[in-house]
């Protein structure tokens, strides 16, 4: 992913309005991103942890989408989830489902659209290898290459993208 900048993140977001995207905080460590290892960029936001955001690069231009972080809840240690981005294996509290308000009008009448996604919003990083999720068991193996596991979550965050904007 190329860096982007301030500006570019913030008018890309189609499910809120634009004073909340002037409003929303940049990830803390905006200046030393990995962009190079980043297919999209998510955070959660740290002036509204109940916030995160995510800016997707498409062919027809950024996308950036805001999401609905739960009030924490209980979790088993035991348990594990599997993030519907990139397929990452976690203990149950490195899942969360978030909740994004739909585009447009069915958005600013309360619909939303749910995912469970890694909670510190890094599959990139997961997919690379770059950093590794708590499980008791370790991570599974798969028999994809990391640039066919690149596509298949490129695939997943599209079609969560296309459920926001109705597209």
């Amino acid at each position: 992913m190329e860096p982007l900048s301030e500006k570019q993140i913030r008018s890309s977001f189609v499910n809120c309005t634009k004073g909340e995207a002037a409003r929303l905080r940049l990830p803390a460590d905006f200046a030393e991103l990995p962009w190079e290892d980043l297919d999209f960029l998510g955070w959660v936001d740290p002036g509204a942890p109940l916030r995160a955001h995510l800016v997707v690069p498409r062919a027809d231009g950024l996308l950036g989408i805001t999401l609905r972080v739960p009030a924490v809840g209980r979790t088993s240690a035991v348990k594990s989830s599997l993030c519907q981005i990139c397929l990452t294996g976690h203990a149950s509290s490195g899942v969360t489902l978030l909740a994004a308000p739909l585009a447009g009008a069915r958005g600013r009448e309360g619909n939303t659209v749910g995912i469970y996604i890694c909670s510190d919003l890094a599959c990139p990083l997961y997919v690379r290898g770059r950093r590794q999720p708590r499980l008791r068991s370790g991570r599974h193996e798969e028999s994809l290459s990391v640039d066919e596991r690149i596509a298949r979550m490129a695939g997943n965050l599209n079609a969560f993208a296309a459920r926001v904007t109705g597209g």
